[in-house]
């Protein structure tokens, strides 16, 4: 699976931001998806993951009710809504696919896109 995010920008804090991730090579409806992201001199953590019917969403704490992810299996498409985004929202994002169900651990994922930069002014 080849993945390609985008839609990463500067934003003002309190704005919003929508990310695409769209997939080829393998059938997309059969992964996990998820997204995380890496901030400068952090490591990378866990945003979001959906699964792969988008019945079922995980969430990480810092981001529970201003994120939304969901996917569009006939777009091979996953997106991350990110709205009231705060200055530590800044980082790296990217998407990932695996065949873990429901994991928020990045060595369960097996495909990865190339991150695009979200930075949110305070």
């Amino acid at each position: 699976v080849q993945l390609q995010a985008y839609g990463g920008g500067l934003v003002q804090a309190g704005g919003s931001l929508r990310l695409s991730c769209e997939a080829s090579g393998r059938t997309f409806s059969r992964y996990y998806m998820g997204w995380f992201r890496q901030a400068p001199g952090k490591e990378r953590e866990f945003v979001a993951g959906i699964s792969w019917s988008a019945g079922v969403t995980l969430y990480a704490e810092s981001v529970k009710g201003r994120f939304t992810i969901s996917r569009d299996n006939a777009k091979s498409t996953v997106y991350l809504q990110m709205n009231s985004l705060k200055p530590e929202d800044t980082a790296v994002y990217y998407c990932a696919a695996g065949i873990v169900y429901g994991s928020g651990r990045g060595r369960d994922y097996a495909y990865w896109g190339q991150g695009t930069l979200v930075t949110v002014s305070s």
